[in-house]
Parts: structure tokens; sequence; C-alpha cells
């Protein structure tokens, strides 16, 4: 086997769909699941089929539907479409296991392995979510799969954690964005690693491998004395944005950018592919190919990070991962946002070995010392983790199944009431509302009638 086929291959893959449940996606997703198979020549003489899908959705549906918790039939639905779709346009008929779904509201995670590989060897798979909008609401937050590949040789193996995350959008809400993340980093908890002896839950640093995606809503931030700062040069920005050159100078304006890479406030020790190679994938207007919505400044809303345990903490801009794709599908027209798509390329994994036992002095200095004790047979070692900055410490938020369950609690209530008036307004709340208002003046006149027309009725003493 070559080095290159002993990497395990990774595809991402990311879609706001703007609420539109059923009609989010084509039934045909080709353009979008299977790109990455025309470029498989790059990795192998052979074609290869990606080892590991994760495809996650924000805006899965309508949003009082998600509150209300009725996403099943969504999430049933593009799990049936997806797993046709990646099996259907596998270069050497690869078959696919669903490893693990979870939903939130409208954030979706799918992950799938193959079943000659990953889908069978997959173990300790386990799902979480979190809520990040008011008082812990789900309409923003994330949801995370987690999953452990145990190594051919019997060993621990190595554990994968995939995020899928929708932040607080708007331009000026940079302060709520990297608030959302550092309390999905706080919430998002999952059980402790097998290879753990303490029984406290882990955040999700605690991975061998880490992939974060998502509408993560970061914008350009163009300072005022920028020459396409104001809405009167928006066609110029625009201009700017359809050349390489243009977006290699306007990415430094990248809030993401500049808060992961210069001030290191948000994704700390993740590494992401040159997103500066492709057009914004927002905001545009519906239906169209390749036409921004002029109610917005275009921006990198959408984005897929990664990280490694081969991954060094002093070299942030290196990574052993190859990112061999990274892009947008443009044909999508029926969402604001365009689908984005990374093939990653992951170091060869970790094999078991007896643990390391320093060298003494004598063996060190001595070529011709004692013959060397026959080493014990080998046993698992621990499970390779994620090599952070010496500055980050990320640590479990002790009330975060509080916060979860209160957010959750309210997303029902909410959910509830607006489906009710939706369904009374015949598919508006505002027209529900209206009728209930209107409903309950016509009962308080109708009660205000008959009390006056039953006081005619009593006699006096």
């Amino acid at each position: 086997m070559s080095t290159q086929t002993a990497r395990p291959l990774v595809q991402i893959a990311s879609y706001n769909t703007n609420l539109q449940a059923e009609r989010g996606l084509p039934q045909d997703l080709v353009d979008w699941l299977a790109p990455t198979l025309q470029v498989s020549s790059f990795l192998a003489r052979e074609r290869r089929a990606p080892d590991i899908f994760a495809v996650g959705f924000q805006e899965l549906l309508p949003l009082h539907l998600g509150l209300s918790g009725l996403s099943k039939s969504i999430i049933e639905s593009r799990n049936a479409l997806i797993l046709s779709q990646i099996e259907k346009h596998a270069p050497n008929g690869e078959r696919y296991t669903l490893i693990a779904k979870v939903v939130n509201v409208g954030v979706a995670l799918l992950v799938y392995g193959r079943d000659d590989g990953v889908g069978r060897r997959a173990c300790d798979v386990q799902t979480q979510w979190t809520g990040c909008g008011p008082l812990y609401m789900g309409n923003k937050g994330a949801v995370g799969v987690r999953f452990r590949v145990p190594s051919e040789d019997g060993g621990l193996g190595e554990v994968y954690t995939f995020v899928c995350a929708h932040l607080t959008a708007h331009a000026p809400k940079l302060a709520s964005r990297i608030q959302d993340y550092n309390h999905i980093v706080g919430s998002l908890l999952f059980p402790p690693l097998p290879s753990s002896s303490s029984s406290a839950p882990t955040t999700m640093f605690a991975t061998s491998h880490l992939f974060f995606f998502g509408d993560l809503n970061f914008r350009l931030s163009l300072p005022s004395t920028h020459e396409f700062a104001t809405r009167a040069q928006l066609p110029r920005l625009v201009e700017a944005l359809s050349t390489e050159d243009g977006r290699v100078a306007l990415k430094e304006h990248d809030q993401l950018l500049i808060e992961r890479d210069v001030k290191g406030t948000v994704f700390h020790g993740m590494r992401e592919g040159e997103f500066w190679r492709f057009k914004c994938s927002y905001k545009y207007r519906l239906g169209k190919v390749d036409e921004y919505d002029p109610k917005r400044m275009p921006a990198w809303t959408d984005r897929i990070m990664y990280a490694t345990h081969v991954d060094s903490p002093d070299e942030p801009q290196t990574s052993s991962i190859t990112n061999v794709l990274y892009t947008t599908i443009p044909s999508y027209t029926t969402s604001d946002h365009k689908p984005i798509v990374s093939l990653l390329l992951l170091p060869p994994p970790s094999t078991s070995q007896s643990p390391s036992q320093p060298p003494s002095t004598a063996s060190a200095s001595h070529a011709d010392s004692s013959p060397t004790p026959p080493s014990p047979s080998p046993i698992p070692i621990s499970i390779p983790l994620l090599r952070l900055p010496a500055d980050f410490h990320p640590t479990p938020d002790p009330w975060a199944r509080a916060k979860r369950y209160t957010g959750r609690t309210l997303d029902r209530l909410v959910g509830y009431c607006w489906w009710l008036l939706t369904m009374l307004g015949a598919g508006s709340a505002l027209v529900g509302l209206g009728q209930l208002v209107l409903s309950l003046g016509v009962w308080r006149w109708w009660r205000a009638r008959d009390v006056g027309a039953g006081g005619q009725d009593v006699l006096l003493p």
C-alpha cells in the first residue's frame, strides 16, 4: 500500500440551506459531494473515494419546526439522499455506512465511513449538541460527532471529532461570535476517552483529529478609510472579489483570519486552506449562480478548519493535513449561501507500541554494554491528542448541562407556540397572531354581550 493510500482521506461538506427543508437540495448532489473524485488522480494512480464523509447543514428547516424538534423526517430524508449519492458516484463502487447523525434545531451533521474501512471499525460513537442563542436556545449553536478508529495492530487507535456550527450573524456582532465559540468549547462536551483515568467530560479538543466547520458568519470588516468601505463602492468591491488578486488583498480584512491568526482569540490550533482562492460564499440573490445581493457585503461566512495531533503549536501556519481541495459550489441557487467542500488528506495513522522507556546512561554511552533484556509485548499506548498553544487551556463548563437543557426547554415552548400560530395563519405566524388577537377580541365582545343581556333577567330584591 502506498504512503498516500495509507493516509485517511476525509471529505467535509457544509451548506446553509436558508430554511428550505426538503427544497434545500437538488436530487443530484454530484456537484457538491463528488467533485473531489475528479481530483483523486492527485492522490494515487487509481481513483480513490474518501474514507470519511462529513456533511453539515445550517438552517436545515423553517425555524419554528426546528425549535419544535420536528426535524426527524427532514434529517432522515437527507440521510437517504446523501448516502445514495455518495455511493452512486463512488469511483470503484465503494459502499458507505452512516456512523452517526445529530441535529439541534437547524444545525445538523451526518458522518459516513467506508464499509471496507472506517465504517466497519469505528467504535465509541458519541453525539453532542449545544445552543448559543438567547438563553442558550438552539437557533444558533453547534452539534458534534466523535468516534474512535482502533489501529490495525489492535491498539486504541485515533479519535476523530467533527463539529458543525452556526454562529451569530451580522458584521458588527464579532464579539458575539467569539462568545459563541467560547461557549461551544465549554459546553459541547463528550465522555472521557478510553485511555483516560478521569471521569470528567472532555471538550472537542480531546481528540486526535478535529474538524470544525459551518456557517461561522465572520465577515469582511473594512476600515472606514478603505476605498470600498461605503455602500456606493459595493460594485467595485464585487469586481475586486471576482479576481484572485483582489481577494488576496481583501482577505486581510477577514474577521476570522484576524481573530484566529493575528489575535489568537478563536479556533486555537486550527488550520485552514486558502479560502481566498474561491469567491465569497455569501450573500447571493436567490436563483442566481453568480450575483451578490446588495443588501449585504459579500463575505466568506462558510468555512472549514482542522487540526491533527501531528501538528506543532509552534508552527501555526503549517499542517500535516494536506488540503487537496477547498472551494464553493456556485450552481446551487436555492439559498443565499453557496455550499462549500474540502478534501483533506490526513497523516498516516499512528500505531501501537510499548510505552517509551527513558534510556539509561550506560546503554546510551557504551555500544558493548550488557545485552538488553527482551522488550515486553506491545501494548496499546494512549490515544494521540492535539497539541495546543501553551496559553490555551479548554475547560468544560460545570453548568453546561443546565444551560443546554434550559435552552432546549425554551426551544420547545417558543417552537410550539410559533407552530400553532403558523397553523392558524395558514403558513404565516403573523397572520395567525392577527387571527388569534381578533378571535380573542370577538370572544370578549361576545362574553360582554351575554353578561349585559343576562343582567336584564336578574330580579332585584
